[in-house]
């Protein structure tokens, strides 16, 4: 993704975030006030972009792209019912909480 547009998409979610109608104009205001030079066609394409779709949907649906994915994560067992899905889940939780204890350990990412 260019500046321009990584740019523009901040500016955007910033005045969503804060409830103001987006329009280039505003957009344009806060790229500039970030000290971040853009093409002067970007923020009108953005706004018209975020008159069109509604932001709320956009966040909340990230990685919900299409693929495969989203068919194996919703997919069930077929003889096991409701007590075989619960299982599966208390076993992620557990998962996640020995991931957990390995940050606490002093381990990190940027060590």
């Amino acid at each position: 993704m260019a500046v321009s547009e990584l740019a523009c998409t901040y500016a955007s979610l910033i005045l969503h975030d804060d409830g103001i109608a987006i329009t280039a104009d505003k957009i344009a205001t806060l790229v500039s006030a970030a000290n971040v030079t853009i093409e002067s066609y970007w923020p009108s394409l953005f706004a018209k972009l975020c008159e069109k779709k509604n932001l709320d949907d956009l966040i909340m649906n990230v990685g919900a792209g299409g693929g495969g994915g989203a068919a194996v994560a919703v997919a069930a067992p077929s003889g096991g019912g409701a007590p075989a899905a619960a299982a599966p889940a208390a076993e992620e939780k557990k998962e996640e909480a020995k991931e957990e204890s390995d940050d606490d350990m002093g381990f990190s990412l940027f060590d």
